[in-house]
């Protein structure tokens, strides 16, 4: 969608993955930005505090990406334990990036979802890049899975 007054257009990707988990403890180890080194490829430092984030707290993380290092300063926009999580950074590159995780759980397991927006890119991206942010999803999914269920065992 453009916005012509703007010049932008607004992009939105959604992964998910079911983990054999209550979604209390995806909740609270996905809103806990310190593990997001331990699944996500590009975080690799994150300056917070050691435990899931709640709605006003600010967080800053850097990014190894391939053209570069990216530092990025988060602001928790809602935080509904243990269904809903929203943060927002606010870029020059890409404009706002929101990422909102969400936990749905049902017969002890949840399915976890994250959903990436941009609402106000300068343009949409490539196959080639929705083919990796696709790639770099599914790793960090199996991961969140792989270390959740290892915690709850």
């Amino acid at each position: 969608m453009t916005d012509a007054a703007s010049s932008t257009v607004a992009f939105e990707r959604s992964h998910n993955i079911v983990i054999d988990a209550p979604a209390k403890a995806v909740f609270d180890y996905v809103t806990n930005p310190q593990s997001w080194p331990e699944w996500l490829a590009a975080s690799h430092h994150i300056d917070s505090e050691n435990r899931p984030l709640e709605t006003g707290e600010t967080f800053h993380e850097k990014w190894h990406i391939r053209s570069g290092e990216v530092s990025l300063d988060w602001i928790v926009r809602a935080a509904i334990s243990p269904k809903i999580w929203i943060v927002q950074a606010e870029t020059t590159f890409i404009g706002p990036i929101v990422i909102q995780y969400t936990c749905e759980e049902k017969d002890g397991r949840t399915t976890f979802t994250r959903t990436l927006r941009n609402p106000a890119r300068k343009k949409l991206p490539t196959d080639e890049q929705i083919a990796n942010m696709d790639a770099e999803a599914a790793v960090g999914l199996a991961n969140i899975k792989t270390n959740v269920e290892t915690r709850v065992r």
